[in-house]
């Protein structure tokens, strides 16, 4: 198990928790949801506490414990004052490591997710995401619903999550990451007596990230519809990565961006638009998105094609240098917050191996100037494969094949 933290002077509180790299991605197809039903049975009893114990361990000391699931990771956390750690890492430690999977709660909570699953569907601007996912990585673990369909949540039984677990939540799979008012060798030496006893296991394969071109548009009578494309962006350790985030952040990133200024403000063409990088161990995707009316998607889906060729003409030193300030600001602004640091401390060593200096993040922002955020532009004007997810009241004759061939003129 991979151990860090970091003190935080003057804090009276701390972040603990333990991040499994075992994420949506890591579920054969038959599996496909149980990383995030795993998240969920994680409150419902252990060997030595039942749920309400856990939450009372937690809550009668005045602080809070959650847990997550992602792609690549689930989490537990907990917020706790400083002479609570201990306590937070043993409830976090426990119910990792003494699950009972009680037959009677799995059936409580599978009846809770299907009701999230219902939600998530009933939500189109989150609905979308995943359909654009599952268009960009098609037939592929990374392309797959987190929540998992509910024909599947319905079967999962105790044998399925015993054998996630087994296969999964292994000690070398693990960062045990903590921050704020911490003491790193009492840390160490806690995980120790937890988890000393547990062997190093070779962790399993996970299918490579292949990005394609799909698409999928569904029409349904909705006040808006709801706008998607991605294209293939770096992944975590590529060099390119700090260009990906500073383009995203100059393109349509936040009320002076152009996507913002030229689509929203300028035309009124929608409420919403913005653009994204993320990235995954492999891959990554550059993504947008608008929420306009069912008759002007074609119109601005054409216009923000347009919006993406300038940029790789024309974007200006200023909005470079503007994008880089955002960026460092929503870093440093992040930090001051022990439950960010120990997250961003989690995903360094999982992604590096260990936790890069500020400065030198901050350096690698610094050195992206107008030049490398054009030929990164350039870059998605020229890519080969685009998808698109639509939803909503929209012509069925709208293409991806329109917007490449708009790129492409």
């Amino acid at each position: 198990m991979r151990i860090v933290t970091e003190n935080m002077p003057g804090m009276k509180s701390a972040s603990v928790g333990i991040w499994v790299n075992a994420g949506g991605r890591h579920e054969a197809e038959a599996q496909n949801g149980i990383a995030h039903f795993l998240e969920h049975m994680a409150f419902k009893g252990t060997k030595r506490r039942n749920a309400l114990q856990i939450a009372e361990a937690i809550e009668n000391v005045g602080g809070y414990i959650n847990a997550y699931t992602s792609r690549e990771m689930t989490a537990y956390y907990a917020r706790v004052l400083e002479d609570d750690v201990a306590l937070a890492l043993d409830v976090i430690s426990d119910i990792l490591l003494n699950p009972v999977f009680d037959p009677r709660e799995i059936e409580v909570e599978r009846g809770v997710i299907l009701q999230e699953i219902g939600q998530a569907l009933d939500t189109p601007d989150d609905i979308v995401f995943d359909w654009l996912q599952e268009v960009s990585y098609p037939d592929q673990p990374l392309g797959r619903t987190i929540l998992g369909p509910a024909e599947r949540v319905s079967n999962f039984t105790r044998q399925d999550l015993a054998g996630f677990v087994e296969d999964n939540y292994n000690p070398d799979q693990m960062v045990l990451a903590a921050a704020g008012s911490v003491d790193h060798d009492a840390i160490v030496a806690q995980a120790e007596a937890l988890f000393g006893d547990r062997a190093k296991r070779q962790q399993p394969q996970f299918v490579p990230g292949k990005f394609q071109a799909g698409e999928r548009l569904e029409v349904k009578d909705l006040e808006q519809a709801h706008f998607t494309l991605a294209f293939e962006g770096p992944n975590y350790q590529s060099k390119d990565i700090y260009a990906a985030q500073i383009f995203s952040t100059a393109f349509g990133g936040g009320m002076s961006s152009r996507l913002f200024q030229e689509v929203r403000e300028k035309r009124g063409l929608c409420y919403t638009i913005f653009s994204s990088a993320g990235a995954y161990t492999d891959t990554g995707t550059v993504t947008l998105y608008a929420g306009t009316s069912g008759e002007q998607v074609p119109g601005l889906a054409e216009i923000t094609m347009d919006e993406l060729k300038r940029a790789a003409d024309d974007m200006s030193e200023d909005e470079v240098a503007r994008a880089r300030a955002q960026m460092k600001a929503g870093l440093l602004m992040g930090l001051e917050s022990p439950a960010s640091r120990a997250e961003r401390l989690a995903r360094m060593v999982a992604i590096w191996d260990r936790v890069p200096e500020l400065d030198e993040v901050i350096t690698h922002v610094d050195n992206v100037d107008k030049q490398m955020v054009r030929d990164f532009a350039g870059g998605l004007v020229d890519a080969p494969a685009m998808a698109m997810a639509v939803y909503g009241p929209v012509d069925q004759g709208f293409s991806v094949r329109d917007l490449q061939a708009r790129l492409a003129a």
